[in-house]
């Protein structure tokens, strides 16, 4: 039932169907069998309960790395047509692995990947700091991944302003260079001032710009905001406190200015397209139990209190749509172990509206400096522990570059036991709107199911019915066999089939049957 409505079973094909609309969360709507055939009997379960192994919305993305060309491209210098296809390469290696999203450094140092009025080419592309490559990679970039039906996360470095302190190094058109009382010079790198005001309005431009510009999906924020403790001494910040710290503390101060700029950031991406979304991956580590009672049963450097990132106030506040800590540690670790922390971070989200994905250290596989790494099972047990927790909604893993290299074979055994079925990408929290149309003329030709594009429809998920008849095909993803972006689907397989439209947001329609006959 639903909303108290009975089903009607007048008729096998009309409780297959509409049974079906049910576990779409859809309407109820009727999916006739194909003209001159009868419908499979079906059984008509009226209480569908999903498998947790199974997800049927998760989250499997890859962070692509640009800094020092740490994924992409893999060298400066290369020709637009290499840089094109080694990141093809990329995004077929993580569709193979049936991944979803990837996260795309397109912002290192205040420099760009893209063709921005703000900022000059990344030296990344080209070898040269401010040199054009010769083509503008973001709409290639986008449009490459949502061939691939990949959701993308444009990934920007808030504060980092450039890995030379010499600033006469630096293009004349580099914000550091035009305003060189911006930087706060720390070790060997040169930071944006976060107590600045200008600095934050540069960043939301910076921001805004792409999103308003580009086919994205997502604006993604990594761990680096104040620098991390290191050989750099105190980061001197001391004129711009003095200016606006208003009798605060020194590290509330230093904290309220990220919670500004995250605040700041959330108001213009919704502001500018209401359906990207906005997220922020911090370290690990919120707060030790040894700092604060509500805090993790850890022990590592705290991101509160080394670099002024408050991840609970971020989602409290609502000002993310999604937190993706990067738990880097093997279970048992004992400075941060990753069992202590998952649960952490899923009472953090409970009951909010902000999602909760987990960054895992697939870099990290194999190194024999931690004895859990050696070991191929360490990161799938990750995945299988966090089935425990209904808050996480998926995972991402450091970096491309690994995804394509398999250490010790774990991307196949994260494939075999977790990721062996597609799946659709968790719907954003409190986002109202209404699902596509269903797909219109479906049927079939031979082994092809074909049916009429959707307007506002981006993909399209195909299920198969199982033999039996089971009417819960879509309560998870063991049913699920492909998300494609056009309007049709070969198979080998004869059998039932349901297809529904995805929007760019995934929200899903009602399905429309068709039967693939054997040959």
């Amino acid at each position: 039932m639903r909303n108290g409505r009975p089903l009607l079973a007048a008729s096998a094909v009309a409780i297959a169907a509409t049974a079906a609309a049910y576990a779409f969360g859809g309407p109820g709507a009727e999916a006739a069998a194909p003209e001159g055939r009868v419908a499979a009997p079906v059984k008509a379960t009226e209480n569908c309960v999903a498998d947790a192994r199974y997800p049927k919305r998760q989250l499997r993305g890859v962070w692509i790395a640009t800094v020092k060309n740490i994924d992409w491209p893999s060298a400066t210098g290369l020709s637009p047509a290499k840089q094109r296809a080694e990141y093809v390469r990329i995004l077929d290696n993580a569709v193979k692995r049936n991944l979803n999203a990837v996260f795309v450094q397109i912002r290192p140092a205040s420099d760009a990947l893209y063709k921005s009025p703000y900022e000059p080419w990344s030296q990344y592309l080209t070898g040269t700091p401010g040199k054009d490559p010769g083509w503008d990679p973001l709409p290639f970039l986008t449009a490459e991944a949502h061939k691939r039906n990949l959701e993308f996360h444009a990934w920007f470095n808030p504060y980092r302003a450039a890995y030379d302190t010499n600033t006469a190094r630096l293009p004349a058109s580099h914000p550091a260079r035009q305003h060189p009382d911006w930087l706060v010079k720390y070790g060997d790198l040169l930071y944006y001032n976060p107590g600045l005001p200008q600095v934050r309005e540069h960043v939301v431009k910076v921001v805004t710009d792409v999103v308003k510009r580009y086919d994205i999906d997502g604006v993604h924020f990594d761990d680096y905001f104040y620098p991390y403790p290191g050989g750099g001494g105190a980061f001197n910040d001391t004129a711009a406190f003095r200016r606006y710290g208003d009798g605060a503390k020194l590290a509330d101060w230093r904290r309220s200015n990220v919670n500004k700029l995250v605040a700041q950031v959330h108001k213009a991406v919704h502001g500018t397209k209401k359906d990207v979304k906005f997220g922020i991956s911090p370290f690990g580590i919120w707060r030790n139990k040894a700092q604060d009672p509500s805090g993790s049963a850890t022990a590592g450097m705290s991101a509160y209190d080394s670099i002024y990132a408050d991840a609970r106030a971020w989602i409290k506040a609502g000002t993310v749509d999604y937190v993706m800590p990067q738990l880097y540690w093997p279970r048992g670790f004992q400075a941060a172990d990753y069992k202590a922390l998952v649960p952490w971070w899923a009472n953090e989200v409970k009951g909010t509206d902000v999602r909760l994905y987990i960054g895992q250290a697939l870099y990290r596989v194999g190194a024999t400096d931690v004895p859990a790494w050696t070991k191929a099972g360490e990161l799938p047990a990750h995945l299988k522990l966090n089935r425990s927790y209904k808050q996480v909604d998926g995972d991402v893993y450091f970096s491309a570059k690994q995804i394509g290299a398999n250490p010790l074979k774990v991307m196949d055994r994260l494939v075999k036991e977790h990721y062996a079925r597609p799946a659709l990408l968790p719907l954003p929290k409190g986002q109202k709107g209404e699902a596509p149309a269903k797909p219109s003329g479906l049927k079939a030709q031979g082994s092809v199911l074909k049916w009429n594009a959707v307007p506002g429809a981006r993909s399209y998920a195909v299920y198969k019915v199982p033999t039996s008849g089971e009417t819960c095909t879509a309560t998870d993803s063991r049913n699920l066999v492909a998300v494609v972006s056009g309007p049709s689907f070969a198979t080998k397989a004869p059998g039932r089939y349901l297809v529904t439209s995805l929007d760019p947001l995934t929200r899903e329609s009602a399905p429309s049957e068709a039967t693939v006959s054997p040959v």
